[in-house]
């Protein structure tokens, strides 16, 4: 090779390693089921205990009006992961299936792509773990809980195969530690880090150390939910004080967003941690209205900070509305990435450095099955079902008092904004059904100001509800008649299913479903594994149902190896009778058996 080529290419390769150099490490820190109210330095609540977070709060800016994309953990996750409103790629709820997102880039690719070494720790909730380097990911160690979880790096930040990993050290500890080992490994590279805490999500689970933070009389599930948040402070602490050590406080932009609101269940009932893993978390939303589940502002105004001492200037409260997708769009800008086309959020670099006082959105939307929303300065539209609320949030944060009938004019001309921006989703609507039972009640307590006698989801004393064999009905009701299970929505033809809790059955597993229905469409089974926190969308099996007044018997495949602890069946909307729903093992036997004999 001649002597000037060689010399070229020596330029170009130092100039491309000073190029990547020169790019600020990121950090994006994601909470879980993580009410506005708890960061010490809102000054809300007297019992929190957040120093590490207040210390980061207070070198960049605390975004008092930040947002999440929507009040529930997968689509907020997806948002987040894309910079697009996960509604454009059909991931709108929990039960979503994940081909959409599948598609999409996500920052991590984005980054990856840019030079940047790129983790993972913590939950996921966005398909199977192992699969998580497959989204831009080089290293992954996604402990949720003490159970064995998806890593190919230890503790140490040392490379293993990806396989499970049993846990070492309590899971809020160990996703600290591990991040910090992968900032020692890249520490003259850069990094971009995603640390997701499952915290204060149930179930609860804060180890007596950090509980012993939090005497006095207080519920137990409170002091469980301090106790989380106090470990995810610590880690907060050592990953700052590491950057700290190898002078990279200048060069990281971090960001701290929680996923969505607490989940109050309307009366935060103080039930033992085992007995109650989807109850009250023990978080709370003080002062906003409203909780997970809802667009309310308790729903979807969650903690959110962002700090890049140095660039950002700190001790700062930024009062314009923001959302977790401007995460993206201003890591892209940190990170020099030309080409951000497609992204939902804005960058916030811009506004957060005084550059540009305007506020980064002229507005912000949400959809969220038959909920959507529409914020305008400080005007917001809150749709839910048939109902529909206009709040000024200059004077009622709390969305106490709802405008309609007071400023038709701008309702109206905020619905129209709404159902333009809401008809370019995929599915298009500002709703993708009817309302369920369970958040009518929710927006007669919070929005109508009614009494709820039982906290949704708990059993009443009748007997639709108190179920037959094990079985429970949700969004209808659930009934036996000469000796056939009869399940009717609540509601017109919103689908309800039927669930089992408290099982345990050895996959993989075949149903055997024999009914009637009224109505055409699909069903699933859904379950919930061992350790699971909640009804991940990829264990879910979907068929097709005819309506016909004959009896169809359908044969659905679960395929999960492991133990399944709880079950859903999800049938169309209307009523449908169940003959029989039999569930056998690989060598034929029934293992569970809903049946018209069993019903006489």
């Amino acid at each position: 090779m001649k002597r000037q080529n060689i010399l070229s290419l020596f330029c170009i390769t130092a100039f491309a390693h000073v190029a990547v150099a020169d790019k600020p490490n990121i950090i994006l820190i994601y909470t879980d089921d993580h009410g506005h109210a708890d960061l010490g330095i809102h000054g809300v609540v007297k019992d929190i205990r957040t120093p590490h977070l207040d210390a980061l709060a207070r070198s960049g800016v605390v975004a008092t009006q930040g947002y999440s994309t929507a009040p529930q953990c997968v689509p907020s996750r997806g948002g987040v992961m894309t910079g697009r409103f996960q509604g454009r790629f059909d991931l709108d709820n929990n039960g979503s299936a994940l081909d959409g997102f599948n598609k999409e880039t996500t920052i991590a690719m984005r980054l990856q792509n840019a030079g940047y070494a790129t983790a993972q720790f913590g939950k996921w909730h966005l398909g199977p773990t192992e699969a998580i380097t497959k989204h831009g990911f080089k290293h992954v160690f996604s402990q949720n809980a003490q159970r064995p979880f998806s890593a190919n790096i230890t503790l140490e930040g040392q490379d293993r195969p990806m396989s499970d990993l049993p846990p070492g050290e309590y899971h809020l500890d160990a996703c600290s530690k591990a991040a910090v080992s992968i900032i020692e490994r890249y520490k003259d590279q850069p990094f971009f880090l995603y640390l997701a805490y499952r915290a204060p999500h149930t179930p609860l689970d804060a180890p007596g150390r950090y509980l012993d933070r939090f005497p006095g009389e207080m519920p137990e599930r409170r002091r469980l939910a301090l106790g989380m948040i106090s470990a995810m402070d610590d880690g907060v602490g050592l990953i700052v004080s590491t950057l700290k050590k190898h002078n990279l406080t200048e060069k990281t932009l971090i960001f701290f967003i929680g996923d969505n609101g607490a989940p109050l269940k309307i009366h935060k009932i103080d039930s033992p941690r085992d007995s109650d893993a989807g109850g009250w978390d023990g978080s709370l939303n003080t002062p906003l209205n409203g909780e997970k589940g809802m667009l309310s502002e308790g729903g979807i105004s969650t903690p959110f900070l962002i700090a890049w001492p140095g660039t950002i200037p700190g001790g700062r409260v930024y009062e314009h509305p923001v959302t977790a997708l401007d995460f993206a769009a201003t890591a892209s800008a940190a990170a020099s990435i030309g080409n951000r086309g497609g992204l939902d959020g804005v960058n916030l670099l811009p506004h957060l450095t005084g550059e540009n006082k305007a506020p980064p959105h002229a507005a912000l939307y949400w959809r969220w099955n038959a909920q959507s929303a529409v914020r305008e300065g400080n005007w917001k539209l809150l749709r839910g079902g048939d109902r529909e609320y206009l709040y000024d949030l200059a004077t009622d944060r709390e969305e106490k008092h709802n405008l309609t009938a007071k400023h038709p004019e701008i309702a109206t001309r905020l619905r129209a904004k709404l159902k333009t921006w809401a008809d370019g989703l995929n599915p298009p609507g500002m709703a993708l059904g009817p309302m369920a039972a369970t958040w009518n009640d929710y927006f007669d307590h919070y929005l109508e100001g009614k009494t709820i006698a039982n906290a949704p989801g708990k059993a009443s004393k009748s007997k639709a509800d108190t179920g037959v064999q094990g079985w429970l009905a949700r969004d209808g009701t659930l009934n036996v008649k000469d000796g056939i299970l009869l399940l009717k929505s609540d509601k017109g033809n919103q689908a309800p299913f039927i669930t089992r809790s408290q099982l345990k059955l050895k996959g993989p597993l075949v149903a055997s479903l024999t009914i009637k229905t009224d109505n055409a469409g699909r069903g699933g089974i859904a379950w919930r594994m061992d350790g699971d926190n909640d009804f991940l969308p990829v264990n879910r099996a979907s068929f097709k149902v005819s309506a016909n007044s004959d009896w169809q018997t359908l044969k659905i495949e679960l395929p999960p190896s492991g133990k399944i602890i709880h079950l859903r069946l999800h049938l169309p909307g209307g009523s449908t009778q169940i003959q029989k729903f039999e569930l056998n093992d690989a060598e034929g036997k029934a293992v569970l058996s809903l049946s018209d004999r069993a019903m006489k």
